[in-house]
């Protein structure tokens, strides 16, 4: 069609314009190498999220004992001691929905080289579902945070974060880096399977 879209405010110029005026970002109409840096942030946040799941996310200190929970641990005792539904969330925000992202990312990624089954509209709809549930993936981060600046009773009680926090927090914005890079303009390039395609699968600017 002769035309551009800005991949930061979505505004559309003629295809040989080079810098969008509205917020005077530079304009490509595809990003060449989206897929390799993708592929990068989520490699390296897929070796951050091995130690975040091994090492301890919470250390609770009290007068006789040290005890350190990993992330899975955590919400194991959480249901032992009846506390399901807060099992339930930290359980989903810090292993369900990042093994999720990991597997949304990598299945974009690999599936704009090849025509699939899915049409480019279910692509698209996946990856706004991945942009939008990262802003939550931090939950485990927070509640830890929380219980550190709270719980700090000198010698009879105290709650530190474990080094698996970190690799956590990493984890998470790395992934955040990755979903971003994605230039979600490639799932348009694919040619839609014609039994498959469905009406709204057209090509944007």
């Amino acid at each position: 069609m002769g035309l551009v879209g800005c991949h930061r405010c979505g505004a559309v110029w003629p295809v040989q314009t080079a810098i969008c005026g509205r917020c005077r970002k530079h304009l490509v109409s595809r990003d060449p190498r989206s897929l390799q840096r993708v592929w990068a942030w989520w490699t390296v946040a897929l070796i951050c999220y091995v130690p975040a799941n091994i090492f301890p996310m919470l250390r609770t200190r009290t007068l006789f004992t040290t005890q350190e929970n990993t992330i899975v641990g955590g919400a194991v005792e959480l249901l032992m001691h009846g506390s399901f539904g807060i099992a339930v969330v930290i359980l989903t925000a810090s292993v369900l929905i990042p093994v999720a992202k990991f597997l949304a990312i990598a299945f974009l990624a690999v599936s704009v080289r090849r025509t699939d089954s899915i049409s480019n509209r279910r692509r698209h709809d996946l990856y706004w579902v991945v942009e939008y549930i990262g802003r939550w993936s931090m939950i485990d981060v927070f509640v830890v945070a929380i219980l550190s600046s709270l719980v700090q009773l000198k010698t009879l009680a105290s709650i530190n974060p474990g080094p698996a926090s970190l690799f956590f927090a990493l984890s998470v914005v790395f992934m955040m880096l990755s979903a971003q890079n994605f230039d979600s303009r490639l799932i348009w390039d694919i040619a839609p399977n014609p039994q498959k395609a469905s009406p709204d699968d057209r090509h944007p600017t």
